[in-house]
């Protein structure tokens, strides 16, 4: 391996420098160290991989694997053709993360100078093209994209990084051989069962059930932890009031783009099956005598239930300021529910998680 050479005797630039990106002398890097978890950086142009935390738990923000996140102004850059795209550090989350969540991306890493980066450049295009929109192939040029290179912990080039639903999740350094490269490739597409997995999502959000049932069923039959299937079978028996098993079937669902998915539906069939009681009595109850905590709870676990989650999220945060400890925390837990069935990013989520921050950690 040999440091990026100085371009026509001028000294490395120093952002350049910082990515500490090195070029094999050989087709394949003998490095394979994976990407990690990156430090945030300006919120300008800032890529993070971001870890889940004890503070982010009890909130309930949580993920399955790193998230990757960017910040900043987007800009569009042409496409080379319609599966090769140029990428820089403004596009990435349109071009890269964004797309990813309906077609895999896959991201070399590469630059100008480097050898073996003309080696595999070439192939990624033309296997881009032979699979014909199966995959898309982003290309970061290093030397223009600097803070790309750090988040990513570039050291040798190239570096080929695949992200699916927004998650990194394989990656491979060096010029490997057409064979390998073909080997990665088909880990990333998806599987049979994935095709009628997503066939039966299609038929679902088109109001065919049954269609979905059966092409969902077909899925698991041949593969039985394709969490897609998992999850849209869990969808179908919902709507029919078969709790129990579409609460089996999320339960098994693997760590993954379809793990929050889940969780969402587990969380909104406990609001369901939690809220019980009148409203009325509760609210009496709670009139004549404020700290009963016990009818606070019900009341808010029954607001949730009739998706009435703000005057729910009132009454839990209440609970929790009077005594955070109640019935096991059950007031936090239940405003945990509530903030993962109305998705991060929600308006009122975030304030009411923004409050409950500051009633656990003052």
């Amino acid at each position: 391996m040999f440091e990026r050479p100085h371009a026509a005797g001028r000294p490395v630039p120093r952002h350049a420098a910082a990515a500490r990106v090195h070029c094999p002398d050989a087709l394949c890097a003998t490095s394979r160290e994976p990407p990690r978890r990156g430090r945030r950086l300006s919120q300008h142009q800032a890529v993070i991989l971001s870890p889940v935390n004890v503070r982010d738990a009890a909130l309930g923000n949580s993920a399955s694997s790193f998230r990757l996140r960017v910040f900043g102004q987007l800009s569009t850059v042409p496409l080379m053709n319609s599966w090769v795209l140029e990428v820089d550090e403004q596009s990435f989350e349109k071009e890269v993360l964004e797309r990813s969540r309906t077609v895999p991306v896959v991201v070399d890493f590469w630059a100008p100078w480097c050898g073996p980066c003309r080696t595999l450049g070439p192939l990624l295009e033309r296997l881009a093209a032979e699979y014909r929109g199966q995959f898309v192939l982003a290309k970061v040029n290093v030397d223009s994209n600097p803070l790309l290179a750090q988040a990513f912990r570039v050291q040798s080039i190239p570096m080929v990084v695949a992200i699916k639903d927004g998650q990194l999740v394989s990656h491979f350094v060096g010029a490997l051989p057409e064979p390998a490269v073909r080997e990665f490739l088909a880990r990333l597409l998806p599987s049979d069962a994935e095709r009628l997995a997503a066939q039966g999502m299609a038929r679902l959000a088109g109001g065919q059930p049954g269609v979905a049932e059966k092409l969902f069923r077909q899925a698991l039959e041949q593969q039985p932890n394709c969490a897609a299937a998992q999850v849209g079978l869990a969808r179908v028996l919902l709507q029919r009031g078969e709790k129990d098993q579409a609460r089996e079937l999320l339960e098994r669902v693997e760590p993954g783009p379809y793990r929050n998915e889940a969780d969402r539906l587990l969380a909104e069939l406990r609001l369901q099956e939690a809220g019980q009681g009148d409203e009325s009595l509760l609210r009496q109850r709670i009139a004549a005598n404020p700290a009963d905590l016990e009818a606070r709870l019900q009341l808010g676990r029954l607001l949730a239930a009739q998706q009435r989650y703000e005057e729910a999220l009132a009454e839990l945060l209440e609970v929790v300021r009077r005594d955070r400890n109640f019935q096991d925390q059950a007031a936090r837990k239940a405003m945990v529910d509530i903030f993962n069935v109305l998705g991060s990013g929600n308006e009122l989520a975030e304030r009411y998680r923004s409050e409950l921050a500051k009633i656990l950690f003052s």
